[in-house]
C-alpha cells in the first residue's frame, strides 16, 4: 500500500527531516551563506504553497533537493560568482578537507551536484538521475570527470572510492 503525503503533513515531516540537508545543498550551490538560507526558506515555502502528493518519504526528499538545485541556479543567473566560502559546518575539519569543499564548489553545476549528492547524502547514480532529471549514464559520466576535475585540482591528493 502507498502511503501519500502531502499539505501540511508533507511541510512538518520535511522541515523536521530534510531542512539540514536542504541548507547544505544550497550551500554548495551559491555563493554565501545569505543566499543559502534564503533558498531554504524559498524551498519550504513552496512546499507549502503546492499541492504535491508524495508516494513517501524518499519522493519528499528528492522533491526537495530538485527544487533546491533549480532555486540556487535561478539565484546564481541573478548573481554573479565571485567568492567560493567556506561551509559553516566543515570550518573547524581541517585544511585537506576545507580544499576538498572549495574544489568541489568551484566545479560545474552537473558535477558539483552529483559529487555532492553522491558522496555527502549517499545516493546512487540512479536515484541522481531521477533527481536531477538526467540519464543515469549522463550520471556516471558526471561523477566521473568530477572526480577526475577534483584529481587534477587537488594534484593527486583525491582518493576514488
Amino acid at each position: 500500500m502507498t502511503v501519500f503525503i502531502k499539505g501540511k503533513d508533507a511541510f512538518s515531516f520535511a522541515f523536521k527531516q530534510y531542512t539540514d540537508t536542504v541548507y547544505r545543498v544550497a550551500v554548495h550551490n551559491t555563493v554565501n551563506y545569505s543566499d543559502a538560507e534564503d533558498v531554504t526558506q524559498e524551498v519550504f515555502i513552496k512546499l507549502l504553497e503546492t499541492n504535491k502528493a508524495f508516494r513517501d518519504s524518499e519522493h519528499l526528499k528528492a522533491w526537495l533537493i530538485r527544487v533546491t538545485v533549480n532555486l540556487c541556479r535561478d539565484k546564481m543567473k541573478k548573481s554573479s560568482r565571485e567568492t567560493l566560502v567556506e561551509d559553516v559546518a566543515y570550518k573547524n575539519s581541517g585544511e585537506a578537507e576545507t580544499d576538498i569543499l572549495r574544489a568541489v564548489k568551484a566545479l560545474p553545476e552537473n558535477y558539483r551536484n552529483t559529487i555532492y549528492l553522491h558522496y555527502y547524502e549517499g545516493y546512487t547514480a540512479k536515484e541522481i538521475g531521477k533527481i536531477l532529471d538526467a540519464k543515469e549514464n549522463t550520471v556516471l559520466s558526471w561523477l566521473s570527470r568530477g572526480r577526475e576535475a577534483l584529481r587534477k585540482e587537488l594534484d593527486g591528493g583525491f582518493d576514488d572510492e
